[in-house]
């Protein structure tokens, strides 16, 4: 049994899922013997978000952290149950449980209301915890003023530092049963059918940044905007930063150190390629846009679900087709860029960010699909899930923000600016693997006989656009000016700005104001 003069620190991880630049680990390892613990939890991989690709994903960062804990002197135990009980299990067979650590989280609903419940099931039990943030998002933030300011000191911060031993804490004879990692199939889901995604850990994270800062950020600037060049210049950090396999801080911090680097040696005199230190400083400001809109769902929770601007509702909620979202689920519009990006999404949890606002656009403004709808679909299909990310963007590529631009895109513009030779398109829609490149932006402008030569007849073959991009997209700019003209809505943008808008400006606007 546990010494009870010195306490157990319980340490949960939960979107934390590494040991290096762990705060919460590092400060419970100063205060008693500790014991690490993660919960399979049915009510998160049974929301709506969830698929399993999302645990098996999890999971191998489950089986890195644990290793690298071993070396520590800890094991992560694993539990299957909801909480706060499996926390009350515990607790009744380990007398010296006195404190919880964490980071803290933005999240879903679910895990808002759990996190709730498990605040005052610790005030009612007399445990202690203390959460720790982990990106560059304040809770409790009554405006933006300065807001970027004090993301970029929090950046800043030393990295944390773990011993090189930790006193580890005995799992209780008696308490919730240690489950070990176990496969989507184990816990009552499905088997993932990806076949093609990032694995993870923490060891991985750091190879991919590694990667991304000794080279493939060399030309990230001009190459994030196609699918064709995305998956390999990107950094391809986003389900690791989703899952906290590597801090925001430490990413922050190598990449400042990259191009101070990189900076020094173009002043030595080495020749270096232009677009490089462009590239990194524009990733940077990515990083801030990061928690700049995460900052929003951990100001307002009920984004998750409700209009940011309240008099865009009603707009589509009463008009959802179920064909018309089927054939934007599967991939199946006769829009080859928006088919291509939903066919990969399903075999690999990743697109790059252009061709993300673009798929939301096309729901909302060609298709009038309400975005809570897509915005599930999406949630499952990207790896990188974040919350706090994905249901900011969904509104304002939806246009319901009130204060963005309406952003809609021609798919087929997209085709002759990312993709006029279908590398991309090709490969994920082989109905169009014999259609002209002439063609591919629209191959229902082929003509009959060049489309049976290219074996790819519309309507048989390859579906014909399930909607006209001009007439569809006409309708839809009507109807969202008509509110936006009206003084109510006028009104509230300027409430939402208040709120939720950013108050970085450029230099060259800071000065003229001057």
């Amino acid at each position: 049994m546990t010494d009870p003069s010195r306490p157990v620190q319980v340490v949960w991880f939960k979107r934390d899922l590494r040991s290096h630049d762990h705060a919460p680990l590092a400060e419970a390892a100063r205060r008693g013997p500790v014991l690490c613990l993660y919960v399979y939890e049915p009510e998160v991989q049974n929301a709506s978000v969830h698929d399993p690709s999302h645990l098996v994903f999890v999971n191998e960062c489950l089986e890195d952290v644990d290793r690298r804990l071993q070396s520590l002197g800890l094991r992560l135990h694993v539990v299957h149950g909801e909480l706060p009980q499996v926390f009350d299990a515990l607790r009744r067979a380990c007398p010296g449980f006195a404190a919880l650590w964490s980071h803290e989280e933005t999240g879903i609903d679910v895990t808002y209301a759990r996190d709730r419940r498990v605040g005052r099931w610790c005030r009612e039990n007399g445990i202690t915890w203390t959460e720790i943030p982990q990106h560059g998002v304040f809770r409790a933030l009554e405006d933006r003023d300065g807001w970027a300011a004090r993301w970029r000191r929090r950046m800043n911060a030393p990295i944390t530092e773990l011993p090189d031993s930790i006193e580890a804490a005995p799992w209780p004879r008696e308490g919730p049963e240690d489950v070990g990692i176990l496969p989507p199939t184990a816990l009552g889901l499905p088997a993932s059918e990806r076949t093609e995604v990032q694995r993870g850990g923490e060891t991985r994270a750091r190879d991919v940044l590694d990667s991304f800062l000794g080279g493939r950020s060399i030309h990230y600037q001009q190459a994030m905007s196609s699918p064709v060049t995305a998956a390999d210049e990107c950094s391809r950090l986003s389900p690791y930063l989703a899952y906290g396999a590597i801090s925001m801080r430490e990413v922050f911090q190598r990449t400042v150190a990259r191009r101070a680097e990189l900076k020094a040696q173009r002043d030595a005199g080495e020749k270096l390629p232009p677009t490089w230190l462009r590239s990194l400083a524009s990733f940077e400001k990515r990083l801030r846009w990061h928690c700049h809109f995460t900052q929003k769902l951990e100001s307002q929770p009920d984004l998750e679900w409700t209009n940011m601007a309240r008099v865009y509702d009603g707009l589509r909620e009463d008009e959802f087709d179920p064909a018309r979202f089927e054939a934007w689920r599967t991939g199946h519009t006769g829009y080859p860029m928006v088919d291509a990006c939903m066919r990969a999404l399903h075999v690999t949890g990743w697109i790059n960010f252009r061709m993300r606002a673009m798929l939301v656009s096309f729901a909302s403004y060609h298709l009038w699909l309400h975005w809570t709808h897509t915005a599930d679909v999406l949630a499952r299909l990207f790896l990188d899930f974040e919350a706090g990310i994905h249901y900011p963007q969904m509104q304002m590529q939806s246009g319901v923000t009130g204060i963005n631009t309406l952003r809609i895109y021609s798919p087929s513009k997209q085709v002759k600016d990312q993709d006029p030779t279908g590398v991309f398109l090709r490969r994920w829609i082989p109905e169009l693997e014999g259609v002209p490149d002439a063609y591919l932006a629209n191959p229902e402008s082929m003509p009959p006989l060049e489309q049976r030569a290219a074996g790819c007849v519309i309507g048989k073959d390859y579906p014909a656009p399930i909607v006209d991009h001009a007439e569809a997209t006409k309708k839809a700019r009507s109807r969202i000016g008509s509110i936006r003209r009206t003084a109510k809505a006028r009104s509230e943008s300027q409430g939402v700005v208040a709120r939720h808008g950013s108050r970085r400006r450029p230099a060259t606007r800071r000065r003229a104001k001057a």
